[in-house]
C-alpha cells in the first residue's frame, strides 16, 4: 500500500467512523430536514413583506433586525443555562417553538389579518428560539463528534445543510408561486416538528450538565466573557465575525428588495439564483476539510471571508435584462456562499477546539452575543441607508466595507497563525 493509499484509507476510516454513528446520523438528518424547510422561509418571509405587504426598506431592516435582536438580549444567559442542563431537550423544545411561531403566518393570512407587525413578532420569536436552540445544537455537535473530528463534523453538517441550499431554493420558488409566500411557510413549520420527533430517539452519552458549584448567573456569565476576552484567538474571531455579521445584515435587509424592484426578478428567478448559491455551499462543504489541511485552518477562515467581500461588491454591480440579471445573481451567490460556508465551518471548529468542555455552552453563547449582537444594528443601518441613497448604493457600500474588513483580517487577525486545531485553552 502506497503512502497516498494509506492516507486515503485513514480519511475514509475517519469519515465512516463518525458517519456510521446512528445517533450522529439522526442529528444530521434532523438538521438537514430543518435546513430544507428554512429555504422556504428564507425566501417566503421577505417576499411576503416585499410583495404582499409592500414593506418599505426601513420596515425590511426592522424585520431582519428583530430576527437577530434576541442574540443581544438573551445569548449570555442562554450560555449559563446550556452549561447547567442537557442540550438535547433544549434543541427539541426550540424546534417545536419555532414551528408554532411560523404557523401563525399562514393562519393570519387565511384570516385576512396578516400585517408587517405580525411578521415582526414571528421573526422575534423565531430569533429567541434560535438563540437557545442554535447554541445548544452547536455544543451537542461538539460533544458527539469529539475534539479531533470537529472540522469533519461541521463539514458533514454543512454538507447536509448545503444540499438543502442546492435544491431548496428552486423548490421554495415553486411552492411560493403555487401556494403564495405565507402558505408555503407551513412546510418549514412541518420540518421543525419532524426534526423534533427524530431527535427524541437520539442518545448522546456526553450530553451531561456541569455542576455550577453554587456560582451565581452573573458570575458564570463573567467566566464566559473572560474566556473570550483573554484568549487572543477567540477575541480575534469575535471582532472579525461581529463586523462581518454587521455588514452581512446590511446586505440581507436590502437584497430581496433590490432583486424584486430594481432587477424585476420573480420568486422563481430568485429561487434559481439562490440554488446557485447552494452549489457554492455544497462545494465548500465537500472541500473544507481538505483545504484546511492543505492551507491551514486560519488561512482558510481569512480567505473565505475575502471571497464573501468580493461577493458583496458584485451584488451592487448586477444589471441588464431579467435573464442576465438572474444569471449574474446566481453566479454571485455561488461565490459568496462558497466563501461564507468555507469560513463558517473552520470558524466553528477553531472556537470549539480551543474551549474547555465545561465552558462550551458559555463560550458558544458569548461568541454568538459578540458576533450576532451587531446584526440588528446592521439591518437598521442597511434599511436607513437604502432609504437615503438607494438599494444599489447600499450594496456597493457594503462591498467596499467588506473589502476593508478582509484587508484588516489579512494584516492583523491572530486567527491566521493557526494551521491546525489547537488544544483547549487552560482554565
Amino acid at each position: 500500500m502506497t503512502m497516498n493509499d494509506r492516507k486515503r484509507y485513514r480519511l475514509l476510516r475517519g469519515f465512516r467512523g463518525l458517519w456510521l454513528s446512528r445517533d450522529f446520523r439522526r442529528l444530521w438528518t434532523s438538521l438537514t430536514i430543518t435546513a430544507f424547510g428554512a429555504q422556504v422561509t428564507n425566501l417566503a418571509l421577505p417576499l411576503t413583506a416585499a410583495l404582499l405587504l409592500n414593506a418599505t426598506p426601513m420596515q425590511m431592516g426592522i424585520l431582519v433586525a428583530l430576527e437577530t435582536l434576541p442574540f443581544a438580549l438573551f445569548s449570555l444567559h442562554a450560555g449559563v443555562l446550556l452549561d447547567r442542563v442537557r442540550k438535547l431537550p433544549i434543541v427539541i423544545a426550540a424546534d417545536v417553538g419555532r414551528a408554532i411561531a411560523l404557523l401563525a403566518i399562514p393562519v393570519m393570512a387565511w384570516l385576512g389579518a396578516l400585517s408587517v407587525e405580525v411578521l415582526f413578532v414571528v421573526g422575534f420569536l423565531c430569533g429567541v428560539q434560535n438563540v437557545v436552540g442554535g447554541a445548544a445544537y452547536q455544543v451537542l455537535l461538539a460533544q458527539m463528534a469529539g475534539r479531533k473530528r470537529l472540522v469533519e463534523a461541521n463539514a458533514k453538517v454543512a454538507l447536509g445543510e448545503t444540499s438543502a441550499a442546492l435544491i431548496g431554493p428552486g423548490l421554495a420558488g415553486g411552492l411560493i408561486h403555487v401556494l403564495t409566500a405565507p402558505f408555503a411557510i407551513v412546510l418549514d413549520a412541518a420540518a421543525f416538528l419532524l426534526s423534533a420527533l427524530l431527535l427524541r430517539r437520539v442518545v448522546s452519552r456526553n450530553d451531561v450538565p456541569h455542576a455550577n458549584e453554587g456560582h451565581g448567573v452573573w458570575r458564570e456569565i463573567g467566566e464566559g466573557l473572560k474566556l473570550v476576552w483573554q484568549n487572543r484567538t477567540l477575541w480575534g474571531l469575535a471582532w472579525l465575525a461581529g463586523t462581518w455579521q454587521f455588514l452581512h445584515h446590511m446586505q440581507v435587509a436590502v437584497l430581496i428588495l433590490f432583486a424584486t424592484r430594481d432587477l424585476g426578478l420573480s420568486a422563481g428567478a430568485i429561487g434559481l439564483a439562490f440554488a446557485c448559491g447552494g452549489a457554492g455551499c455544497f462545494l465548500a462543504s465537500a472541500t473544507a476539510q481538505h483545504l484546511s489541511e492543505r492551507l491551514g485552518i486560519g488561512n482558510v477562515i481569512v480567505h473565505g471571508l475575502t471571497l464573501t467581500a468580493f461577493g458583496w461588491q458584485a451584488f451592487g454591480l448586477i444589471g441588464g435584462p431579467v435573464w442576465a440579471a438572474t444569471l449574474a445573481l446566481g453566479g454571485d451567490m455561488l461565490v459568496f456562499d462558497f466563501g461564507a460556508v468555507l469560513y463558517g465551518i473552520n470558524y466553528l471548529a477553531l472556537r470549539q477546539a480551543i474551549t474547555p468542555d465545561r465552558l462550551l455552552g458559555r463560550m458558544t453563547a458569548t461568541m454568538r452575543f459578540f458576533t450576532v449582537a451587531s446584526a440588528p444594528l446592521g439591518s437598521l443601518v442597511g434599511g436607513a441607508l437604502a432609504t437615503a441613497i438607494g438599494l444599489r448604493g447600499t450594496l456597493l457600500t457594503v462591498g467596499v466595507l467588506g473589502l476593508v474588513l478582509s484587508g484588516a483580517a489579512v494584516m492583523w487577525s491572530p486567527v491566521r497563525r493557526h494551521r491546525t486545531l489547537p488544544a483547549p485553552a487552560a482554565e
